[in-house]
């Protein structure tokens, strides 16, 4: 940026010099006949001429080198921020808000950032042309100058008023964001209710508001930019009155008024991009906002400054009173006081009505919110003692909501380890029940599933991320309802595929069909945050009536 600047004053310097230049060579040339006065001025012109756009050249590279090496180190200082930030956060900000701030608010800082040698430049050829001028004449000076101060105002009143348009412009930019991503990515439910019509009306409203915020921020600039060109006309017309009669009355020299002519227009320029950088300069402000109001928010959930890494151990977690409620405001919290023991490979499925708490307990435990009171323990350390990105690879999950990412199956198979092996990529998948599928596939392994892997039917999804998850190995697997999409016909084929993945390993089984449920070797029953049962699948139809209410209203459902 020095650099740029730097360069930005050798073109201003350059560019004040051509009309002293020109002036001389018109004084020594015309008025004083001087041999060769006229071809030496022109060489010296043509030579500071090439100076000048050089320095162009060197200016506008570095401006832009800077801006996009600034665009892109906030783009992924941003980024890894996101990443950073707790679930919570996530759960209450709209993907299309953030995709907006990582897209259009960088692009306005960039273009700002392009701006500044420029901005400095400008500065300097007002200040030198200044200075020339007082030196050429004084009052004439005055005259041609006299309106900057009152351009000066209208410039600061300018400001004030774009700014608060420029933050509602990027705001509904912003929305028209969230709109075409929830449009696109939710496309299945749109045709599925065929509302297609209901979603346009929608993005007419928000690109209506886009509208009316654009043309009132142009209505804003169309107030001040004609005073741009009408200042410095103010000006010309000041010297070409004035210094005419200077001339007529023997005071001044043609060369001089030339001299003077030249300069005013030059003051054209930077005035007229004074416009556009005191309204860039808004909308930078006004994203530069936006883009903090990311960066200042604190993760929620961190290493502690004394975090240890989890030792050695086969997976006993432990759940010590713990209570906790996604909102504070909620009249009931989501766990209350729950104590739970599962022992190394030990397999516990968790059951219980919806709303109960299962997914809750899936949650904690790879520390995905804090609790609120009580403890969680993995072969006796607290998870809030232990380095996050341990206690996580050391906990797989395989979600309800499976997520794919648009890759070949064998890279989201391989998403834990990219590392990993073919033959470690396919005996995940047996394990699975997905390698017959996948084999079945076009390219089997190398296929490209698509965004989200919507190419592939449900419980193919769920088999490639159980796949996933076993492929990483942990010592504590969560399975989050993992079957509900595989159909019941097939369902046997996983089964037998879980029961050699969860011998001997740590296994949390959240789950409604009774078949899975039997793959546990305990069977916990919430209700309302609490632990009203416990046994085995068999033991609890026999004894819990509310455990075999449970199973009849998941049946109900999934017929």
């Amino acid at each position: 940026m020095f650099f740029g600047v730097l360069a930005g004053f050798v073109w201003t310097i350059a560019k004040v010099a051509l009309p002293l230049m020109a002036r001389q060579g018109i004084h020594r040339g015309i008025e004083l006949d001087e041999p060769n006065a006229l071809r030496n001025w022109t060489i010296g012109i043509v030579v500071v001429a090439l100076i000048s756009g050089l320095c162009t050249g060197m200016r506008r590279y570095l401006a832009f080198g800077v801006a996009y090496r600034v665009e892109t180190d906030l783009r992924l200082k941003m980024f890894a921020h996101l990443q950073r930030l707790h679930f919570a956060f996530h759960d209450q900000s709209q993907t299309g808000q953030l995709m907006s701030r990582a897209a259009t608010d960088l692009q306005q800082i960039q273009g700002f950032i392009v701006m500044i040698p420029i901005t400095f430049s400008n500065l300097l050829t007002i200040v030198l042309v200044a200075i020339v001028v007082m030196v050429i004449n004084l009052k004439l000076a005055l005259l041609a100058l006299a309106p900057l101060p009152f351009l000066n105002y209208m410039a600061n009143r300018f400001s004030k008023r774009i700014h608060p348009v420029a933050m509602e412009l990027q705001q509904e930019l912003a929305g028209v964001s969230t709109s075409v991503e929830e449009t696109v990515t939710g496309i299945r439910v749109v045709k599925g209710f065929g509302a297609e019509r209901v979603q346009s009306a929608r993005m007419k409203e928000t690109a209506a508001r886009v509208f009316d915020r654009a043309v009132y921020a142009g209505r804003v600039r169309a107030g001040f930019m004609p005073l741009l060109d009408f200042i410095p006309a103010l000006g010309i017309l000041a010297v070409v009155w004035y210094g005419g009669h200077e001339v007529l009355n023997g005071r001044l020299s043609v060369a001089d008024i030339a001299g003077f002519l030249l300069y005013v227009n030059m003051l054209v320029f930077p005035l007229r991009l004074t416009g556009q950088l005191v309204s860039q300069g808004q909308r930078a402000v006004a994203a530069a906002q936006r883009i903090e109001e990311i960066l200042v928010t604190e993760p929620a959930i961190v290493n502690k400054a004394n975090a240890v890494s989890l030792p050695p151990g086969n997976g006993d977690v432990v759940f010590d009173n713990v209570s906790f409620g996604y909102s504070r405001e909620a009249e009931r919290a989501v766990l209350e006081n729950l104590s739970l023991t599962i022992h190394a490979g030990e397999a516990v499925a968790l059951v219980g009505p919806t709303g109960c708490g299962k997914t809750t307990v899936a949650r904690l435990l790879p520390r995905f919110y804090e609790v609120d009171g009580g403890s969680i323990t993995v072969d006796g350390v607290d998870i809030r003692d232990v380095k996050l990105n341990e206690l996580r690879t050391a906990i797989g999950i395989v979600f309800e909501d499976t997520f794919l990412f648009g890759d070949t199956v064998a890279a989201n198979i391989a998403f834990a380890d990219p590392e990993a092996t073919q033959e470690r990529i396919e005996a995940a998948a047996a394990l699975a029940g997905a390698h017959e599928f996948i084999s079945e596939l076009p390219n089997g392994y190398s296929t490209e599933i698509g965004e989200r892997g919507f190419s592939l039917s449900g419980g193919q999804r769920q088999r490639i991320a159980l796949a996933r998850a076993i492929l990483a190995d942990p010592r504590v697997l969560i399975l989050d309802d993992a079957t509900s999409s595989v159909d019941p016909t097939k369902e046997h084929e996983i089964r037998d595929a879980l029961k050699t993945v969860m011998k001997g390993r740590t296994t949390i089984v959240i789950a409604h069909r009774p078949a899975t449920i039997a793959l546990a070797d305990r069977v916990v029953l919430l209700d309302e945050g609490r632990i009203i049962a416990e046994g085995t699948h068999v033991e609890l139809l026999r004894t819990s009536s509310r455990y075999r209410e449970v199973l009849a209203q998941a049946e109900g459902a999934a017929a």
